[in-house]
């Protein structure tokens, strides 16, 4: 095993798990007060100190609480040793493809890409369970996340029960609900940019407690709206309380100030110019306000047409917009048209080129896209009824289109139908744009029974990738070799599939008997980090995470006569790597890559000798496996 003296350059490990969420918190607070520490540890008075606080003042306050929230904070802080393994032969167009479908439980997926995908998202779709009894709720377990979802999975041999649905008593307890949504929704947060933005589908089930625990990851002050959406086409006739509940809400907050919507797009068709008038196309605006002459009295006055001599009094409740001296000068300058008889009502002529922004605020209610539009579009795709209640595409299209452009990531880690997907896609192909997705789906397994499962799928995972496949191929023209789309892009449409397993790279276990033997046994064990049966592309990908690189990063294979080489390079951050994973090194071998203080260098650890290990140090950044 090679190591570095105090004299030489530094040789460092690549990470075995994901970041220490704690342990970055208190790196971030040592460095913005570390004086709030004390024998190394937070000192939580003194910080109250620091931040102008009383330790004996604790006046009471509101507070948001529910039973296992510690457990919950605990699964969030936990890291994982899990890694993301590509599955090429489920993929399309593996190398060209900048979209990715993840299979596997969404914390411990959202753990693993956490260093490559922090900051990086301008939008998060959730569709989560409602929580209405009979949905599921993901099975978390902090003693080992990755060994349970194995075993649940089928992965591991082991006696795991896979729980596809909650009964009705269990599946209405807010606080298992509150537990499972609160370390995913804070990794949320953290993926999401500055810009960023999170609309989260939910119904009245949770709403309520949804929000509140938003407000308290993402602050009150970054909430946007919560979009009333009426889901249902026609009254439910099933109602026992004779109440036709036809609406779900999405509720949509931001990263920060700097996150918003778009807005939609005005009607110019409305603009004119049927008298010639020299400022240009106008449309004709109500000038009424909003005001009584009680609340404005300013705003209630008469007006009269300096043509005709009629005048017209105000509306008794609204008043006008716009006070007498603004309304004169209007006048004046011919910007406000009168009716022909006293009846009518005088309105404002509004010239397209004064118009400040050529966007309308985005309505809070969607009245016109339902859930049968989305139950549609799935018979289409798949000839049945594969998904119940599944998101229609319009209606996730257009917060995309309100929330992204360019080549913008849009991230769904509760993709179930892979509607998100389909959204993004639909909305590339209206603009021209190449945002990409990143989408998760636990392989929840289907009723053998049911249609979809008497057609041969297994998992609700496997029938989201086959709509992604499906729509990618009619979006093509059903060109399997290229699928591109009307510009001809293949990465617009084709996707890689990875799938949650486990790591390449042991983990040092120690021992438990304090035993000579024994440790000499696990030292010769560890002599090689990477597990029996391992295999190179799963390796560079488990590497890849683990350094920041994204899942659509490049890798090009270079052999120029003894070992083989890879370079991986992430094009949206400008940041290369180069990896060897041969059993044995030598200095001329790595001099033809052409490393510089600033290149990374990743191989295995018992492939240098100490002195090659000495070298490579002081030529590059080296890290070993």
């Amino acid at each position: 095993m090679v190591k570095s003296t105090k004299d030489e350059a530094p040789i460092e490990r690549v990470a075995s798990q994901s970041p220490d969420l704690r342990q970055e918190l208190l790196a971030g607070l040592r460095v913005l007060a570390p004086e709030a520490f004390a024998e190394g540890k937070l000192d939580l008075e003194r910080l109250r100190s620091l931040t102008g606080g009383d330790a004996e003042d604790k006046p009471e306050r509101f507070s948001f609480t529910w039973s296992g929230r510690r457990a919950a904070v605990a699964m969030l802080q936990a890291p994982t040793r899990a890694t993301l393994c590509p599955e090429t032969a489920i993929s399309l167009n593996f190398e060209a493809a900048q979209h990715v479908f993840v299979e596997g439980e969404n914390l411990e997926s959202l753990k693993a890409i956490y260093r490559a995908y922090y900051g990086r998202a301008k939008m998060i779709y959730l569709d989560p369970p409602y929580n209405t009894g009979n949905d599921f709720i993901y099975p978390d377990n902090f003693v080992d996340p990755l060994d349970h979802y194995l075993r649940i999975t089928g992965q591991k041999n082991g006696n795991g029960d896979y729980v596809s649905s909650v009964t009705e008593t269990g599946g209405r307890i807010h606080s298992a609900w509150l537990s499972m949504m609160y370390p995913r929704l804070v990794m949320a947060r953290q993926l999401l940019s500055e810009e960023g933005v999170i609309c989260i589908s939910i119904s009245d089930h949770e709403v309520a407690a949804l929000k509140l625990l938003l407000n308290e990851i993402f602050g009150e002050e970054n909430f946007i709206a919560q979009f009333i959406w009426k889901s249902r086409k026609f009254p439910d006739s099933r109602s026992t309380t004779q109440v036709s509940v036809d609406h779900e809400y999405l509720l949509a907050y931001r990263r920060s100030a700097e996150g918003q919507f778009r807005g939609d797009e005005r009607d110019e068709t409305k603009f004119q110019n049927p008298d010639d008038d020299p400022r240009g196309d106008w449309m004709s605006r109500s000038m009424l306000g909003l005001a009584t002459a009680e609340q404005r009295p300013n705003l209630h006055f008469p007006i009269t047409d300096p043509s005709t001599g009629i005048t017209y009094p105000p509306a008794p409740n609204r008043g006008w917009r716009y006070s007498k001296k603004r309304m004169e000068k209007m006048i004046e300058e011919g910007r406000v048209l009168f009716p022909a008889s006293p009846e009518g009502r005088p309105r404002e002529k509004k010239f397209k080129k004064e118009l400040q922004n050529q966007f309308m605020a985005f309505p809070s209610i969607i009245d016109d896209v339902h859930t049968s539009d989305g139950t549609e579009e799935v018979r289409k795709i798949f000839g049945f009824q594969a998904f119940d209640f599944p998101k229609p595409t319009e209606l996730i299209r257009r917060f995309v289109e309100q929330l992204s452009s360019d080549d913008d990531l849009i991230i769904d880690f509760f993709a179930g139908s892979c509607s998100t997907a389909q959204a993004v896609m639909e909305q590339n192909r209206r603009d021209g744009g190449h945002r990409r997705y990143l989408c998760v789906q636990l392989p929840e397994p289907i009723d053998p029974d049911s249609e979809a499962g008497r057609k041969g799928f297994r998992t609700i995972s496997q029938l989201g990738l086959h709509r992604i496949q499906a729509v990618a191929k009619v979006l093509g023209g059903e060109n399997e070799s290229l699928l591109a789309d009307s510009n001809g892009d293949a990465a617009n449409l084709s996707v890689r599939a990875f799938k949650l397993a486990e790591p390449s790279m042991r983990r040092w276990k120690g021992v438990e008997a304090k035993d000579a033997d024994a440790y000499a046994e696990q030292l010769d064990a560890f002599a090689d980090t990477l597990a029996d049966g391992w295999k190179t592309e799963n390796v560079i990908w488990e590497v890849a995470l683990r350094e920041g690189y994204a899942l659509t990063s490049e890798i090009e294979k270079r052999e120029e006569g003894g070992p083989t080489f890879w370079r991986v390079t992430d094009p949206e951050r400008e940041q290369t790597f180069h990896i060897c994973l041969d059993d044995k090194l030598t200095m001329e071998a790595v001099g033809k890559l052409g490393l510089t203080r600033e290149s990374l260098f990743i191989c295995r650890d018992k492939a240098l000798d100490d002195s090659l290990a000495a070298n490579l140090a002081l030529q590059c950044r080296l890290k070993v496996l």
